[in-house]
């Protein structure tokens, strides 16, 4: 055996050799590491007060490197676990929790009690099996089966002695349970005639059933159950932190890989595995340099690596935290199999659109609630997606505010908002007839005009009254003061904005109700399956608070809905498959971006909730428009000659004039119609007749020269001659 000494002995004699065959070069110096490394430790802060900007100097001062935030310093940011669980001081979950309780184990009765007749009637098939079994268990057992194997191993090896031991022990134990079972059956037979002779019917068909139970369940097959389960339980496997290691090893990260390779784990948790909800919660820290969205990008890989459904695996950040804190909540079912809450509003309540209103469940099964007042909201979604319901759902939940003022549009064409339109709404149109087109051109002029009107009521009112210049619940009452909500929703909003002849109108409207309409109690609802540039202009994306993203194909498009950069930062509503419908990202309500599954109400669900809030407004007396039998305005075309207004104000002696100067004009003609407009905006308006704008020379008001955009008078004259077939009318 080599002693650990000889190592000692040889390592030194190597290292003796190896300082006489390499002496220290001339000029050179030897250096004793310990007495350096204690020299430099010793005198750290005099090379750094020295002031000799050549001085040696120490990245990590040792003092400082020791010294940190004291006990009362780390308790102050310590993070403190709630002491009352969430769902226990949420009386909203712990009634549906409730609820779903009670209802589970009436079910379970319910089904079982409809069954006991068969129950009984196997168990009474199976009792002469089950006597079988018994009396042939009993007699095995007094002939000490169990020992017989013993016995005949100790035949094959003739050993004598081992099976005379083994003989005597076997008769000692049958006359043993011999006694005993005797003793069993006069027992037995005596207690089963006292029962029949003493005991009332009650009592002997209670005796008789537990035998033929006990019987029966004896003579039960493995594989033929006689009681059947009420409820399926999915089987989810425990999540263990060998599983979320094995998952993150999977997903290809480099830095986890690396970690891993040389024995660490590459994720450090920073809480125990809990359970949250209807699955598990894991947290902690990836390595250095990997963040969370590193892990968002390979979710399929993820789940695959957890042996999980897509649908159950949700990795997000932590917003209180650094990009690199992983929260990984693993779910028993998908988000789409999983047991949804019924909505608490389907069945009765009103609603106060000033207040949080539940409208979908998060991964964990929790509602998640949205307030409708002081916002503007875009939907995004690819086709197919739930889009027009998650719309619908937000316009049932404002109509079921008997205040709120609803108007709803479809420019789909397929009476997917008729619901809650023609129960409730003050003004609704269905598709995208010139019609339909110029009926909304209508009822947008006169919501800016409204607007207008609001902020003059709001300005005038009272500090102690309006406080905060906008409108609040109280002031919505006051119906002589008309700032009641108003929700505007409209599906398809793309068909408005990239109208030929009117598109640009509606955009400025739209965007002016988006920024100025929320705080005048004005709300607008954007819905598109094609979330780009042009289906919502950048005014009208850039300022819409609340955002809802159902799937949609890329970068692009997500980040059109969601903000800029969203993409970027993880929240990417890409990441949903064909079949999450209704599965959407949703911002607004001063948080971060949250998973939401809205609730799925169908079209007859939808007319009895849309029934209810117009009975509810018929009490109230507050039911109008074209919900009351008001027919639509029947417009062919707008109110005024828009090439006849411009040849009015342009005179004859004027060929040439700037488009500014026109809407100039054109405001002071008809404030009602023209107000605001600019010249932009007669471009736009002039370009559908044909009548191209162009560099114009003119004088400004202090007298200088120069070139802008404008239009010949000759190119509107034409333009009306051939509109009303009259050649050189001019």
């Amino acid at each position: 055996m080599k002693h650990p000494d000889d190592d000692s002995e040889l390592f030194n004699r190597l290292e003796a050799e190896m300082a006489a065959d390499s002496p220290p070069a001339a000029g050179a110096d030897v250096v004793d590491l310990d007495k350096a490394r204690a020299a430099r430790e010793s005198t750290p802060t005099a090379d750094s007060e020295s002031g000799d900007p050549t001085a040696r100097r120490l990245v990590d001062d040792p003092a400082v490197k020791s010294a940190g935030p004291g006990y009362l310093g780390r308790l102050a940011a310590a993070k403190r676990r709630d002491v009352v669980p969430l769902w226990l001081r949420s009386v909203a979950e712990l009634k549906t929790a409730t609820a779903w309780v009670a209802r589970h184990y009436a079910h379970t009765a319910g089904y079982h009690a409809l069954r006991t007749p068969v129950y009984a009637a196997r168990f009474t098939m199976q009792a002469p099996t089950g006597l079988a079994r018994f009396v042939g268990g009993t007699m095995r057992w007094m002939a000490d089966r169990e020992g017989e194997p013993v016995r005949l191993a100790a035949v094959r090896r003739e050993d004598a002695a081992e099976y005379l031991k083994l003989s005597r022990q076997r008769d000692g134990r049958v006359r043993l349970r011999t006694l005993v079972t005797v003793l069993g059956m006069f027992i037995g037979l005596g207690l089963a005639l006292a029962i029949y002779v003493m005991a009332p019917d009650w009592l002997q068909a209670l005796s008789v059933g537990a035998l033929v139970l006990a019987l029966g369940m004896n003579g039960r097959k493995a594989d033929q159950p006689v009681i059947h389960r009420a409820v399926e339980v999915p089987k989810a496997s425990k999540l263990t932190s060998d599983i979320v290691l094995r998952a993150l090893g999977a997903i290809g990260i480099p830095a986890i890989n690396q970690a891993q390779a040389k024995g660490r784990d590459g994720f450090e948790f920073t809480a125990p595995i809990t359970r949250d909800g209807p699955g598990w919660r894991a947290e902690g820290n990836l390595p250095f340099g990997v963040t969370v969205t590193d892990v968002i990008e390979k979710r399929e890989r993820l789940a695959s690596g957890l042996r999980r459904p897509l649908g159950c695996v949700w990795p997000e950040a932590e917003s209180e935290e650094h990009p690199g804190h992983l929260v990984l909540w693993v779910g028993d079912q998908t988000l789409k199999a999983a047991p949804k809450p019924a909505w608490p509003l389907f069945k009765s309540g009103t609603v106060d659109l000033f207040k949080a209103i539940p409208y979908g469940t998060d991964q964990r099964g929790r509602w998640v609630e949205v307030t409708l007042m002081f916002i503007a909201g875009i939907i995004g979604a690819i086709p197919r997606m739930g889009k027009t319901f998650l719309l619908r759902l937000l316009m049932l939940i404002a109509a079921l505010d008997p205040r709120a003022e609803l108007h709803t549009y479809d420019m789909k064409g397929t009476g997917d908002l008729d619901t809650v339109g023609e129960a409730v709404s003050h003004r609704h149109g269905v598709g995208e007839e010139i019609e339909t087109i110029l009926y909304v051109l209508n009822d947008f002029r006169a919501l800016r005009e409204e607007l207008r009107r609001r902020t003059k009521v709001i300005r005038s009112l009272p500090r102690d009254i309006c406080p905060e210049s906008k409108v609040t619940s109280a002031l919505a009452d006051k119906r002589s003061l008309g700032l009641h909500p108003i929700v505007i929703g409209v599906d398809e909003c793309q068909v408005l904005f990239e109208h030929s002849e009117h598109g640009k109108e509606f955009e400025e409207i739209a965007t002016d109700l988006v920024k100025r309409g929320p705080a005048t109690g004005i709300v607008l609802l954007l819905a598109t399956q094609r979330p780009d540039a042009k289906s919502l202009p950048t005014g009208i994306s850039a300022n819409a608070s609340t955002r809802f993203c159902l799937k949609v194909m890329g970068q692009t498009e997500n980040d059109m809905v969601l903000g800029t950069s969203s993409y970027k930062r993880g929240v990417r509503a890409t990441m949903f498959a064909w079949g999450d419908k209704g599965l959407h990202y949703f911002v607004g309500e001063g948080s971060d971006a949250r998973i939401v599954s809205s609730t799925f109400l169908d079209a007859p669900m939808a007319e009895r909730v849309a029934a209810r809030a117009r009975t509810v407004r018929e009490k109230a007396g507050l039911l109008s428009g074209y919900a009351l039998g008001e027919a639509p305005e029947h417009v062919t075309g707008p109110a005024y000659d828009l090439l006849a207004d411009v040849a009015a104000v342009v005179p004859e002696a004027e060929e040439r004039v700037w488009n500014e100067r026109i809407a100039a004009r054109l405001a002071e003609l008809r404030p009602e119609v023209y107000g605001g407009w600019k010249g932009e905006n007669v471009t736009s308006a002039l370009k559908p007749h044909g009548i191209k704008t162009r560099d114009v020379a003119g004088t400004t008001e202090d007298g200088a020269r120069t070139t802008r955009r404008g239009i010949v008078r000759a190119d509107v004259l034409k333009s009306i001659a051939e509109r009303n077939e009259k050649p050189g009318a001019a």
